[in-house]
């Protein structure tokens, strides 16, 4: 039986793993047991934050939607029924970028969607 050797294999993942650990703080980045610890670490923090990245920008959305529908004279809950109502079938990332940019656009979705509310008796 033949020896086997694996040291080229062994290499090849430690300088993997060290690659992914360049620019880290102190032996983070030189040693393979810290190291390996804080690659694995780094890259759950980014599977969760990729999730959280979504839920940040939804928010940010609806505070450019809200700041804008607010000057028109409705709240947000009021304004996502209207359009709702109106059947504007926008998503709030397209709505925010006009409340931004497009502001004559915007308020004219805002008018269809004051329009669509049932008056207040």
């Amino acid at each position: 039986m033949s020896r086997i050797k694996r040291g080229v294999t062994t290499r090849a993942k430690h300088k993997r793993v060290l690659e992914q650990a360049k620019g880290y703080y102190g032996r983070r980045k030189n040693t393979i047991r810290i190291a390996k610890q804080a690659v694995e670490k780094a890259g759950q923090y980014a599977y969760r934050d990729r999730k959280v990245k979504k839920r940040s920008f939804r928010g940010l959305w609806i505070q450019r939607i809200n700041a804008a529908v607010r000057a028109e004279g409705l709240t947000y809950s009021q304004f996502m029924h209207g359009v709702k109502l109106a059947g504007i079938d926008l998503d709030r990332k397209v709505m925010a970028d006009l409340a931004m940019n497009e502001g004559g656009v915007f308020t004219a979705i805002i008018a269809q969607a004051k329009a669509a509310l049932p008056k207040a008796a």
